[in-house]
């Protein structure tokens, strides 16, 4: 398997797993992710999904040996699985985590790009390199035009240059960067933190996030009328008040 899928409780851990070519994407791991992603699809309990690189980095980016012998048709058939893939993510009703160390470059960056929340330690490198070979990135750009805003995206795009944490961080590439060797336990920390929420009330808020981002407002009003009167808000409303009234002097 080139990417592995592990469930504790409420967090699961979807890792990439060819550290030998830096969890290069390829062929063998988009079945292998797609795998994963129709298991989280069923997995009722599971609130929260990390999605993590085994050995020296995160994801390098497309596996460049394969690209020789596609011819134009599989090429786009290709890029259409991944934005498929990208798509699953989105779809998920759990919260997914990206957690980044060593290179996210090419399709690496935009996997990360793809997650709800993305954290990094500092030895993470984001970039897209895809110019360099003649060529522009295939899929994610539409996420990473509306995480960065046009300028950065084409900054990134345009000159292919590759950028550290700190930048990430700046740009909101990233949302919190730690030192090395602390980034797991800093994935599980915010896993936990998400974790704590009702399952429903993260399902829906981010399926309003998506709406929005496709020009459909209006979601967020709905979901919130109908959660709101459920049974179980409506037991967290009550036993917020109470700890409101027991703690007036």
């Amino acid at each position: 398997m080139t990417a592995r899928l592990t469930m504790d409780g409420a967090i699961a851990r979807l890792t990439l797993e060819r550290p030998e070519a830096l969890n290069a994407l390829n062929r063998s791991m988009a079945q292998a992710i797609e795998s994963c992603l129709k298991q989280l699809e069923a997995a009722a309990d599971v609130t929260v999904v990390i999605v993590a690189g085994s050995g020296r980095s995160f994801c390098a980016g497309a596996d460049i040996s394969e690209m020789p012998t596609l011819s134009a048709a599989e090429a786009e058939a290709g890029a259409e699985r991944w934005q498929r893939i990208v798509a699953g993510f989105a779809a998920l009703p759990q919260v997914t985590i990206a957690a980044v160390h060593g290179h996210a470059l090419g399709g690496g960056c935009m996997l990360a790009a793809a997650q709800d929340l993305r954290i990094a330690d500092a030895s993470a490198r984001f970039g897209l390199p895809e110019v360099s070979l003649g060529f522009p990135p295939g899929w994610g750009i539409a996420r990473l035009v509306d995480l960065l805003g046009g300028a950065h995206a084409r900054d990134l795009i345009l000159t292919g240059r590759t950028i550290g944490a700190e930048e990430a961080l700046r740009l909101g590439l990233v949302m919190r960067v730690v030192p090395v060797g602390a980034l797991d336990a800093a994935a599980t920390e915010l896993a936990q933190q998400v974790a704590a929420h009702p399952r429903g009330g993260l399902a829906a808020a981010k399926s309003a996030i998506a709406e929005i981002r496709a020009g459909r407002p209006g979601g967020e009003t709905r979901s919130f009328a109908a959660l709101r009167t459920d049974g179980d808000a409506q037991a967290r409303i009550a036993r917020f008040l109470e700890r409101k009234r027991t703690r007036r002097p």
